[in-house]
């Protein structure tokens, strides 16, 4: 089948995103599919429950990847004679960290619920066990000297055979009505089998984890470039996940209702991320041939992104009980105000992927952490103020406006103020409106 010809962008590189991203999208969806069932299967509270350990063990993890991956590929590439070395330093550094913070998740964790004497049992082994399906992430090495071989194909496919596997025992647990901790112990499961199928798809394309070694300076080298990444990728989780964490002052059920509305807000976020490096190499070429063109290109990527956002926001918005109640039933009544809100943080979440391409593009990397701070920084604070007075429907409020200043940070800096005014030109549909008239 062939794409629709975009003016702006090579057809040939959407065709081909298209064709490498199918199984990519089988997996997105069944996943949401699983997700749904485990939803309606648990109720508000104990999904409350799964998603507040997730949200806290996920911001913990940020540090265990340690930022590690563009370095390992950008090492690889420079050195492929090396590749044991810096693949097995990698794995090292990542399985020393993930296994610390099995105990310090469990112990903040316990803290946190003491201080604020959150309702509910303890979950204290349930954030142990997610940290401990984290700690297999640390294989994902793997993934990265793959990537470094434009050969991820074979990883994508690895996950979703194991996608499809875990999802058979999901499904099976809902079946025999099994509590909550097999659900947990399932998630574990999930990080041991990718774990375990990516370093078998490494050896069946003739390499072996065992002719990994560890060096000290290499070690020493990689954290010195990735800790500016490391602090970036805490802020990224915190501005994701907060909401979820700090919601859990109000109950349970309040994280449960809000997590459902999310999960459906934000199941299509790995779209903005497939199309925009599908077309980055494009941009990073206009860059250096044709600035004018360069340019013009990352507005018809702004276009495209809302011409994609507008029409699913309100389709969303018009719509969000009614699909709130044939995926959940009548279990998370509410759900469809904070849908009907959390969708429009979409377009911004859009926009801001494109954006930090362009900040990557110009070594703004500064502004990049800046701007994803200002984000945490915003959320945090309007969750405070919000969510005590209007539990999940703060949350959406903080998360949407959180994006906008997030998206938007780059105008109050003057050499990228006008990347800014682009995005702004697209989101009020000044572009098109503009090109309608020339016609």
């Amino acid at each position: 089948m062939k794409l629709p010809s975009i003016k702006g962008f090579d057809e040939e590189a959407f065709n081909k995103y298209l064709k490498n991203t199918g199984w990519l999208m089988f997996g997105k969806v069944l996943s949401l599919i699983v997700g749904l069932f485990i939803a309606r299967y648990l109720g508000p509270d104990l999904f409350g429950d799964l998603n507040f350990g997730l949200s806290l063990v996920a911001i913990l993890a940020a540090v265990g990847s340690l930022g590690l991956d563009t370095f390992i590929i950008r090492e690889i590439i420079k050195e492929p004679a090396r590749k044991a070395e810096i693949l097995g330093t990698s794995l090292w550094l990542r399985l020393v960290t993930n296994a610390a913070a099995i105990p310090i998740a469990m112990a903040i964790y316990n803290v946190s619920h003491k201080i604020s004497r959150s309702p509910g049992e303890p979950l204290t082994i349930m954030v142990g066990l997610l940290a401990l399906a984290s700690f297999f992430k640390s294989f994902n090495v793997i993934d990265a000297y793959f990537q470094s071989q434009v050969q991820s194909k074979y990883v994508v496919q690895v996950q979703n055979i194991c996608l499809i596997l875990s999802a058979i025992l999901k499904l099976l647990i809902i079946y025999w009505g099994l509590p909550l901790i097999y659900i947990v112990l399932a998630l574990v499961f999930d990080g041991l089998i990718l774990a375990i199928g990516l370093i078998i798809i490494y050896h069946k394309r003739g390499f072996s984890i065992f002719e990994w070694t560890f060096n000290a300076d290499r070690a020493r080298s990689l954290l010195k470039q990735s800790s500016p990444l490391i602090l970036s990728a805490v802020m990224i989780s915190i501005y994701m996940k907060i909401d979820v964490v700090m919601l859990k002052s109000v109950g349970s059920k309040a994280v449960g209702i809000y997590s459902a509305a999310a999960n459906i807000s934000e199941a299509w976020y790995f779209i903005p991320v497939a199309i925009v490096t599908s077309v980055f190499p494009a941009l990073l070429n206009a860059r250096k041939t044709d600035i004018d063109r360069y340019h013009k290109r990352l507005g018809n990527l702004y276009d495209l992104l809302v011409y994609i956002c507008l029409p699913v926001g309100l389709f969303i918005s018009f719509t969000a009980d009614f699909i709130i109640h044939l995926l959940y039933s009548n279990k998370f009544e509410g759900a469809g105000a904070m849908l009907s809100i959390h969708i429009w943080s979409g377009i911004f979440v859009f926009l801001g992927s494109a954006s930090s391409q362009y900040l990557i593009a110009e070594g703004y990397t500064k502004v990049a952490f800046y701007r994803t701070a200002a984000g945490a920084v915003v959320n945090i604070m309007l969750n405070i103020w919000l969510i005590p007075k209007y539990a999940g429907v703060g949350a959406s409020i903080s998360t949407l406006i959180a994006c906008i200043v997030s998206t938007f940070f780059i105008l109050f800096i003057p050499k990228t103020r006008e990347q800014g005014k682009m995005m702004l030109k697209s989101l009020f549909l000044v572009t098109t409106f503009q090109k309608i008239l020339k016609r």
